[in-house]
């Protein structure tokens, strides 16, 4: 279930750690990938208020999001041209436009997420934690507290990884280390359907 983040923590995290996640991100706490995380989220306002006047439904399916991937967006295509003709025909209502044999793609990502952080108060359970993000997004790991070994050994397996590091000290939220940044090799399905999946559940 979604909940609004706490406003306090959230501007804490953005003003402690995080100025190059964009003003417009939102922050909202979810159940994800087996983990609880702060989601930093940008909503496409066009693209969804476009589902909500189409009536669309939910893609919620690789093999749909798949065949989506192989249309090219806003651009009418013959149906009898395309190897798929079979899912283009099922895909959910709302994800293109027909006229006659032709379709068009219209579904595209209906948000981004710009940073999963994720809380812990051990070192290693952090790290295996955000790290499940590694391919959705840039990730953080907020410890509850210093290491009583230090910060040196953490920061040097965070950043091999990529992920960032929060502490939450007596001064409030600092950054340890700047989590790197997100650049995807190539769109995928399953990346996508982690976006349908945060979207279906916030809207």
């Amino acid at each position: 279930m979604a909940s609004v983040a706490n406003p306090a923590a959230w501007c804490s995290v953005r003003k402690a750690a995080l100025p190059q996640v964009s003003p417009e991100s939102e922050g909202v706490v979810l159940s994800v990938l087996g983990t609880r995380a702060l989601l930093l989220y940008r909503l496409d306002g066009a693209e969804h208020r476009r589902r909500q006047a189409a009536g669309a439904g939910r893609l919620d399916s690789i093999p749909a999001l798949e065949c989506l991937l192989g249309l090219p967006v806003g651009c009418r295509v013959p149906v009898g041209s395309l190897p798929e003709q079979a899912q283009v025909r099922c895909l959910p209502r709302g994800a293109v436009e027909w006229d006659a044999d032709l379709v068009t793609r219209r579904a595209v990502r209906p948000l981004a997420v710009d940073l999963a952080v994720v809380r812990a108060a051990e070192r290693r359970t952090g790290l295996e934690r955000a790290g499940r993000f590694a391919p959705f997004c840039r990730r953080a790991v907020l410890l509850d507290e210093v290491p009583r070994a230090g910060l040196d050994e953490t920061v040097v397996e965070a950043a091999f990884y990529g992920i960032g590091v929060l502490v939450h000290g007596p001064d409030g939220i600092r950054v340890a280390l700047e989590p790197e940044a997100y650049r995807p090799q190539r769109h995928t399905a399953a990346a996508w359907e982690f976006v349908e999946e945060v979207y279906g559940r916030l809207c």
